[in-house]
């Protein structure tokens, strides 16, 4: 069984194509023009397991927000539509993941009822125009699209990009435990036998 899928989106501020492969060995290939939210990227898929081939062109001489937004929704639309109806899937996963001085723990429920927690502590903020806020709404729109209840707690970091770097790593190996298959769950793993 394949659990692969391929998104196009086109809107008036951004245009995107994606294909996603959750079963692959973290291959990737992106290109969104924000070259620090493409390192950010690169390092989910590279932890998580993940195989991307993502091309976004986007209005970034407004600002940045249209084309991470955006990529969120693709992305997460890509996850969901790769699990299907989520038969076998373990559901859950946790990863938490140091970089230097930071420490970021995420949990994360394929529950279908889509949430995002998002605690960060004070940080020096980096010299980009890609920061902590734009993050969250890629994580926003991500959850929302891909159905999941999604925590991100940092627990200690002062370096932004520390701090987002572990998020993303923790992001990708939570999500892998979260979507791999478990061959003792027959159906899905809900009380209510439908997530």
């Amino acid at each position: 069984m394949v659990r692969s899928y391929q998104i196009e989106r086109k809107t008036n501020e951004t245009q995107i194509k994606a294909e996603l492969n959750l079963d692959g060995s973290g291959k990737s290939v992106i290109n969104t023009g924000i070259g620090f939210f493409d390192h950010m990227l690169t390092l989910y898929c590279v932890h998580g397991g993940f195989d991307l081939k993502l091309e976004a062109t986007g209005d970034l001489d407004v600002d940045f927000h249209h084309t991470v937004e955006d990529v969120g929704l693709v992305l997460g639309e890509s996850i969901y539509n790769a699990i299907g109806d989520r038969t076998g899937i373990r559901r859950y996963g946790f990863a938490a993941t140091p970089m230097d001085e930071a420490l970021a723990q995420v949990v994360i429920d394929l529950s279908n009822r889509p949430y995002l927690v998002y605690n960060l502590p004070p940080v020096l903020d980096s010299s980009g125009r890609f920061d902590k806020g734009l993050a969250k709404e890629f994580f926003r729109a991500f959850a929302v699209k891909g159905g999941m209840n999604l925590h991100i707690n940092v627990i200690y970091g002062e370096n932004e990009h520390h701090v987002l770097e572990a998020i993303f790593k923790s992001v990708g190996r939570a999500l892998k435990q979260s979507v791999s298959l478990d061959p003792g769950i027959k159906g899905v793993r809900s009380s209510k036998g439908i997530l």
